[in-house]
């Protein structure tokens, strides 16, 4: 879809209308599955996260045989799903200077000034048909969307689809199960741990429940991958994420800053999701206010977790 922006403002073409206003949040109108913000505050977020994932791969954007998947050929295609800002794509495109990327997004706030080999789409991942013909990319990339999206199975077959034999997958999500002291949300009793930020991230869940979103997701990658046929060589990491001033190491003491930042931009981002879906809005301000009391002067250690897998397109052509 192609937008015509004036003044920092996306106008509508063809009658498609791009934002709506909500609770005093801006949001993509594409997918209204995808209850989280698109404006000047939810970018900062993003680039914070962006900043998160080059300090936990040691500078890196990526994990796992990407050289080597780009290596070979006069160009290469990659395909960056849940795009944003465009931070990833065009990163990327910097770094390789054969490799065309397209970054797809359901909100226009994508960079104007980006390297040629780098354009922007305005579409919706969470659809039944990716737009685009079987094998088309060497590499794509998915981070930080699975929560706009109703079938990840569909769409895992999408993204199998839409690579070549030999073609690389990279998915990230964040894990929706809050740790403290190291321990799961689910290994405390009723009333105890850090009771605001758990309630919180329970009152998250239940809303991406009702709005059909497998909340299981990025903790079952692995098993997602392989049932799909599509992958092979699939590889499945989690990793834990400190929140905060604790750790007193320079690079995870950044990653912990890094997360409570992001964090902390978090919390009223969520408030018109859980107004909208029908939540009273004296319990949200409670809910937000009680987590950021946690957030800011928890006793407990917070921590999180970050699950990333990439598997390579199985070539179909060998199976007899």
């Amino acid at each position: 879809m192609s937008v015509f922006k004036d003044d920092d403002c996306y106008l509508p073409i063809d009658g498609v209308q791009l934002f709506y206003e909500m609770h005093g949040r801006k949001f993509n109108a594409l997918n209204t599955t995808y209850l989280l913000p698109a404006d000047a505050e939810e970018i900062k977020r993003s680039s914070l996260l962006h900043r998160l994932i080059q300090f936990i791969f040691d500078g890196r954007i990526y994990v796992g045989p990407v050289k080597e998947t780009l290596q070979f050929g006069p160009y290469r295609q990659v395909l960056d799903l849940g795009t944003g800002k465009g931070f990833w794509a065009v990163d990327l495109c910097e770094e390789f200077s054969w490799v065309y990327v397209t970054g797809v997004d359901v909100a226009p706030v994508q960079f104007t000034e980006v390297p040629e080999r780098c354009r922007f789409e305005i579409w919706d991942i969470n659809t039944l048909d990716m737009p685009y013909e079987d094998g088309t990319f060497d590499l794509i990339h998915a981070r930080y969307v699975h929560t706009g999206i109703h079938d990840y199975p569909h769409f895992l077959q999408q993204v199998g689809r839409l690579l070549r034999a030999g073609g690389l997958v990279i998915l990230i999500e964040p894990d929706l199960r809050q740790f403290a002291d190291g321990k799961p949300e689910i290994e405390y009793t009723f009333g105890s741990g850090p009771r605001g930020w758990f309630t919180l991230w329970e009152t998250y869940r239940s809303c991406l429940v009702s709005l059909g979103i497998d909340v299981t997701v990025p903790h079952r990658f692995k098993t997602l991958l392989e049932e799909t046929g599509l992958f092979e060589s699939v590889v499945w990491h989690e990793g834990r994420i400190p929140i905060g001033f604790g750790p007193q190491d320079p690079r995870i003491l950044t990653i912990a800053q890094l997360q409570w930042m992001a964090y902390d931009l978090l919390l009223p981002a969520l408030k018109p999701m859980f107004l909208h879906l029908g939540l009273l809005e004296s319990r949200v301000d409670r809910i937000i206010k009680e987590a950021q009391a946690d957030l800011y002067h928890s006793n407990f250690e917070l921590s999180s977790r970050l699950h990333i897998a990439y598997a390579l397109r199985r070539d179909d052509s060998l199976e007899s």
